[in-house]
């Protein structure tokens, strides 16, 4: 089998992490790094030896083009560059949120029927043990009727995060509070409850005015359609670093807290007649300086996406659901 050909647009700190984990699965080769801060080019080319673009349409034009494109820029510009990428004959991975609004991800999706290419929506949190665990004893049907969810996101995201010069904060770029902090989380409840009714919502920007367009914390209230009621609480505004993320399960033959700061760790665990069995160790948060940046499982990713074009599986991330995940936040921020 040849080597599958990536390219990456966007080489903040996720982007670095695509590439990095391209370069190490011994299927894959890294062929083109694109970003439009030229001063970062030189030390891009010494770090990873492979050519630099400025921009998507430079590299485009091109005559062999990689497999693969890897889209980790800012989130406001994902659905226009991922289209552009699956038109010329790429695949595309498409890091959260695939894009900011659902129309986009439908337009996103039909492109990629048109040309015949796979889209990978990055949702790295399903992969951690616990919740694999979770999604298995869910399916089976384990613990009965849901009756309650609850999660919790409790972060800090201070002025160290949000750069004056940067697309952090910026309403048409970061899209908001929960596209680009917890999505991850609304992610996780999708998958294993599904969707999800009756949405009521409070938002409040505590202390975040003079760093980003909108709310830093919210209290939402819902329905699952499957059955049972769930809350979402979050705040960027915790004091100095991350606290939590966790999600606590009532159900009919039991009760489960997963928790630590990506939902890595299961807290409590006390379900009628069950055992629970010992899970392997979740790999430590990518850490980006001052604060936790994301759950490391992006190499699990990258080995779907050659089990996929290698013919033996099917993809773990479709892009129906990441487009589900958009919708539902745009349900919420719409039910305040």
């Amino acid at each position: 089998m040849q080597k599958i050909k990536f390219a990456i647009v966007g080489c903040g700190h996720i982007g670095i992490r695509h590439a990095e984990m391209v370069q190490r699965n011994q299927f894959c080769e890294l062929v083109a790094l694109v970003d439009i801060k030229n001063e970062l080019h030189a030390s891009l080319l010494q770090l990873f030896k492979v050519d630099v673009f400025s921009s998507l349409d430079q590299y485009l034009s091109q005559e062999k083009l990689a497999d693969i494109i890897v889209v980790a820029t800012p989130n406001g510009t994902h659905a226009t560059l991922a289209i552009e990428a699956l038109a010329a004959g790429c695949h595309v991975v498409i890091e959260k949120p695939m894009a900011l609004y659902s129309s986009d991800c439908k337009k996103i999706i039909d492109i990629a029927l048109l040309h015949n290419k796979h889209i990978f929506c990055v949702m790295q949190n399903r992969y951690s043990p616990p919740s694999v665990w979770l999604k298995s004893i869910i399916n089976a049907n384990i613990l009965g009727d849901i009756y309650l969810v609850q999660i919790n996101c409790f972060w800090n995201r201070d002025e160290r995060y949000y750069k004056p010069d940067g697309w952090k904060g910026d309403k048409t770029l970061d899209g908001g509070t929960l596209y680009t902090q917890f999505s991850h989380f609304i992610d996780m409840m999708y998958w294993l409850f599904g969707d999800i009714k009756d949405i009521k919502s409070f938002f409040k920007d505590i202390n975040h005015q003079k760093l980003t367009d909108f709310e830093d914390t919210g209290l939402v209230n819902f329905s699952f359609v499957n059955g049972g009621i769930g809350t979402l609480n979050y705040t960027t505004s915790v004091y100095n670093k991350n606290l939590e993320s966790s999600m606590t399960i009532i159900a009919e033959h039991g009760t489960i807290k997963v928790g630590g700061q990506y939902m890595e760790e299961v807290i409590y665990c006390d379900i009628k007649n069950y055992q629970m069995p010992e899970l392997l160790p979740t790999n430590p948060a990518n850490d980006y300086g001052h604060y936790k940046g994301s759950a490391s499982n992006h190499h699990y990713i990258i080995e779907n996406i050659v089990d996929v074009i290698k013919g033996t599986d099917t993809i773990h991330t479709p892009a129906v659901e990441g487009m589900k995940v958009v919708e539902i936040i745009e349900k919420i921020y719409v039910s305040c």
